[in-house]
């Protein structure tokens, strides 16, 4: 079992910044962060391992994944920060070897709790 500790949520005016961690307790190399906004469905954001990283197309050029492998840890840093990106951010982990790629929740077993990002205009 692996648990995930998400921090670093919190309120950002529009355009600001804020950067999200994750911590592992067992070694991973799949990993990524997914968001559920306001009375929407939880959607992917960014995944990364094996030298792969994915992005929504609402997020890229503005987030940005990685990942210490070796501190069990990954980051998202947000810039750029709009309304919309409002929501319950999730670190997810998986512990196949293969990452692959892709923003699909099913490739995740583990979740964490997760950490509220606020967006004002």
């Amino acid at each position: 079992q692996v648990q995930l500790v998400e921090s670093g949520g919190g309120s950002v005016q529009a355009g600001g910044s804020l950067r999200l961690s994750c911590a592992a307790s067992g070694y991973i190399i799949c990993m990524g962060w997914f968001r559920q906004p306001p009375g929407k469905e939880r959607e992917g954001v960014a995944t990364i391992g094996g030298g792969t990283t994915d992005y929504d197309d609402s997020v890229k050029g503005r987030f940005t994944i990685s990942q210490d492998v070796a501190e069990k840890m990954v980051y998202l840093q947000m810039n750029s920060l709009k309304p919309e990106d409002t929501a319950v951010y999730y670190c997810a982990a998986d512990r196949r070897l293969w990452c692959g790629g892709g923003l699909s929740q099913a490739d995740f077993t583990y979740w964490g709790q997760g950490t509220q990002v606020n967006v004002s205009s």
